[in-house]
C-alpha cells in the first residue's frame, strides 16, 4: 500500500495540485510562444544588421581588426561579432550573426563549440553571484575554457589534415 493510499487527504490534495492535460498543453504552448518571440526579437535584428553590414566596407574593416585574434582559432575576423553577441546575449544571437557570414563547416563547428561554453556571460555571471561565488571569476573561467577548447579543436583539425 502506497503512502498516498494510506492517507486519502494527501492524495486528494495532490490530485488537486496537478493540472489536467489540456491545461498543461495550453501553458506549455503559451510559454514556448513567449520564449520564441523573445528569441526572434533578438535574432532577426542581428541577422538583418549583419546582412546589411556585409554590403558595406564597415564589416570588412572591423573584421580586419579582429582577424589576428580570430585567425588563431581558424576563424575570419567577422566571427568576432558572433562571439560578442553570444557572450553578451545568448547563443541564438550568436547564431543569428553567424548565418550571414557564410562560414564553412569547421568554422561553424568552432563557433558553436566556443559559444556553447561561454554564452550569456552577464546574466549567468549575475546568477552565479547570487550563489555566493564570484560571477566574474566563473565568467572568466568560461572564456578561458572556450578559448582552450577552440585551440584544441583547431589543433585536432590540423592534425587530421581536415583544414
Amino acid at each position: 500500500m502506497s503512502s498516498l493510499e494510506s492517507k486519502p487527504e494527501q492524495a486528494a490534495a495532490y490530485a488537486e495540485s496537478v493540472p489536467d492535460i489540456p491545461t498543461r498543453i495550453r501553458t506549455g504552448l503559451s510559454a514556448g510562444f513567449r520564449t520564441s518571440l523573445r528569441i526572434i526579437a533578438v535574432s532577426v535584428p542581428l541577422y538583418v544588421g549583419v546582412t546589411l553590414l556585409k554590403g558595406t566596407p564597415a564589416l570588412d574593416m572591423l573584421g580586419g581588426v579582429f582577424a589576428p585574434w580570430m585567425g588563431v582559432f581558424g576563424l575570419p575576423g567577422e566571427a568576432a561579432f558572433a562571439f560578442v553577441a553570444a557572450f553578451l546575449l545568448n547563443v541564438y544571437a550568436g547564431i543569428a550573426v553567424i548565418v550571414p557570414l557564410n562560414l564553412d563547416s569547421f568554422q561553424v563547428t568552432q563557433c558553436g563549440l566556443m559559444m556553447g561554453i561561454a554564452h550569456d556571460l552577464i546574466v549567468e555571471g549575475g546568477v552565479l553571484s547570487t550563489t555566493g561565488t564570484r560571477g566574474w571569476v566563473l565568467s572568466l573561467c568560461r572564456l578561458v575554457i572556450a578559448a582552450a577548447a577552440g585551440l584544441l579543436l583547431r589543433g585536432l583539425w590540423n592534425l587530421w589534415g581536415l583544414f
